[in-house]
């Protein structure tokens, strides 16, 4: 794993320019951040390889008896095409680190860096047959991977919808345990003492990264009306001057949707969201007549019945709102199908505990937003899915939890 991690490095700027001509992605963050982060994913579970272990049980009857933590055997792995590289690590780390063998399932638009991490995976001496990639449709290969008889656990990150079917093709074969990451519509809740450039920078970071192909954006925007139309000031003068377009060219800070499917998605819901009576700030608009380059977009003047509100349309499109009180805040981030994430901006430290302990979400980044990191376990609540990335966590749901006893003779340590 350590040198299957230096081989990733040697070749960074070739795998961050697949992930920039397959999804659209950043050149310059995928060389900077996205793959040199992979390789330290790989070698935080390295690290965590020989430190798997059980228990020793302190039993009431005359037995001894202790713990064994095994590979829960074949893993089936379906990843996103919004991180191809990150996620295929995320999924990938742990489990080699378990013991298990498995087979990843790229998405079919982003499938060129998988082929290429399983040729490095090759050079490092990963034995054959232990990280398989598998291309294909998820109607055929991922359905096919859900259900087969031998594969002993899934781990998959899609859209619910896709989510709900690994669930019953899981529960129709073999029962194997499933973890799903499901997306979400994260909450950012900017409270009157929150500093305004950072908040600005922060809400507009939060929706427009990865040009808004990111499960946890920070696509519904609360904001305490003492600073709300201060801060839609200084949002829309900053969206007006983020610069988009090729994704290869470094002072780009968007490039284009992943394809054309997601691309007319997102103009549909800008569209629901004029025809529903939101006020279009910026943006809503194609930019050019070539490529899938949408305009960053602000809406206000929304409401929670809005489709804008409580759909995730995985685009950069942001829904913006006014609150008078922490407890109408709360209620308002709560008011979701999802609970992947949630952000909270304020100096009042009695706000942050309070807010973060009320909302139903599996991560809450304070004065702060995308905190990602290796020992920190990611996931989510309600339907944005179940069971943890990262941290030991993501380890020990790649293990089974094997108890061995046996009887005790005449021992006076009981």
């Amino acid at each position: 794993m350590m040198k299957f991690a230096d081989l990733i490095e040697e070749n960074i700027e070739e795998l961050a320019s697949m992930d920039c001509r397959d999804g659209g992605k950043l050149f310059s963050v995928g060389k900077a951040i996205d793959i040199p982060n992979v390789a330290n994913t790989l070698r935080y579970y390295a690290g965590a390889a020989d430190k798997i272990h059980g228990e020793v049980l302190k039993m009431s009857t005359p037995f001894h008896a202790y713990t064994l933590l095994e590979p829960i055997g074949v893993v089936g792995h379906i990843i996103p095409w919004n991180f191809p590289s990150t996620m295929f690590f995320t999924k990938v780390s742990p489990a080699l680190a378990a013991g298990c063998t498995m087979l990843i399932k790229p998405a079919e638009q982003t499938p060129l860096s998988a082929l290429f991490y399983a040729h490095l995976a090759k050079l490092a001496g990963i034995p054959d047959g232990v990280l398989n990639v598998v291309n294909g449709y998820g109607h055929t290969a991922g359905a096919a991977i859900s259900s087969h008889m031998d594969i002993d656990k899934v781990s998959f990150t899609g859209s619910g919808e896709i989510g709900r079917e690994v669930m019953k093709a899981a529960a129709a074969s073999n029962l194997k345990p499933v973890s799903l990451e499901l997306g979400g519509k994260s909450p950012l809740i900017i409270f009157d003492d929150a500093d305004l450039e950072m908040a600005s920078e922060l809400a507009l970071v939060g929706i427009l990264f990865n040009k808004g192909e990111i499960c946890v954006a920070s696509s519904r925007v609360y904001v305490q009306e003492g600073i709300y139309d201060e801060l839609v000031n200084k949002l829309v003068e900053k969206a007006k001057a983020w610069s988009v377009g090729d994704p290869f060219d470094p002072q780009v800070r968007q490039g284009p949707q992943v394809d054309k499917t997601q691309f007319d998605k997102i103009l549909r819901y800008i569209e629901h969201g004029k025809r529903e009576g939101a006020t279009l700030l910026t943006g809503g608009k194609p930019i050019g007549d070539k490529g899938y380059y949408i305009e960053p977009t602000i809406f206000t003047n929304v409401t929670e019945e809005m489709l804008i509100v409580k759909d995730e349309i995985f685009g950069p499109v942001m829904a913006l709102m006014k609150f008078k009180s922490m407890d109408e805040a709360i209620k308002c981030a709560n008011n979701s199908r999802y609970g992947l994430a949630a952000g909270v901006l304020t100096k009042n430290l009695d706000i942050a505990n309070t807010v973060s302990r009320s909302i139903r979400a599996g991560t809450i980044w304070i004065n702060c937003y995308f905190a990602f990191n290796d020992d920190c376990p990611f996931g989510g609540y309600k339907m944005s899915g179940f069971g943890k990335d990262l941290g030991l966590d993501a380890l020990h749901k790649y293990l089974q939890v094997k108890s061995v006893v046996t009887p005790l003779y005449n021992s006076p340590w009981l």
